[in-house]
């Protein structure tokens, strides 16, 4: 025994399910359309935000580096020029007080090397300051992209609990399709309950 397929039947059973489809399109639009955009908005605003912290922390950094390059570049220049200033005191005394030659020299060595301890003082106080403000600048900007990050982290974590669990949304699709297309039955003991 053959079955004969009518066309008409076939185009309208096609036509229905399309519209099936589209109805079931513009429902889920409905449904998730708003979220998806707020989700969208949100993210691209923290990332806007997480941007421009980073340039203002990293125009930040710069200045202050800039302004230690700076004071160190002083420090030296004022420890090279007092050094000029007493090496040329030195050459005029000992040309003015030859006669007394030895004494003259062995007090400019002892002033040399006092000098020499001044600026071997200065340069380690200057560097041990340029390491301070350095492991500070450090210090802070690690606690800075810590806090960055953690806000971040924070931000997704709750953008993720706001999302819908989509085994729930695709389990209650499935029983909105299924009640669409007449194709849902309950279990026999809860049919005659619900009619009883």
């Amino acid at each position: 025994m053959s079955t004969i397929i009518d066309p008409q039947s076939t185009g309208v059973a096609a036509r229905a399910a399309e519209a099936d489809g589209a109805s079931l399109d513009k429902v889920r639009d409905l449904l998730f359309g708003v979220h998806m955009r707020d989700y969208d908005r949100k993210l691209a605003r923290l990332e806007e935000r997480l941007a421009k912290e980073t340039t203002e922390l990293r125009e930040e950094v710069k200045k202050r580096l800039a302004g230690l390059e700076q004071l160190v570049r002083q420090e030296v220049d004022s420890l090279s020029d007092r050094l000029k200033v007493e090496q040329e005191e030195r050459s005029a005394s000992a040309k003015d007080l030859s006669r007394e030659l030895r004494e003259s020299s062995q007090s400019l060595e002892r002033r040399a090397s006092q000098l020499d301890d001044l600026i071997n003082r200065g340069v380690r106080e200057v560097r041990h300051q340029l390491h301070e403000q350095h492991q500070q600048l450090s210090d802070e900007m690690r606690s800075q992209s810590d806090a960055l990050l953690a806000r971040l982290t924070s931000e997704a974590t709750e953008l993720r609990s706001d999302k819908a669990d989509r085994s729930a949304l695709a389990a209650l699709f499935t029983e909105m399709a299924m009640r669409l297309n007449d194709e849902f039955r309950l279990p026999l003991g809860i049919e005659d309950a619900t009619r009883g």
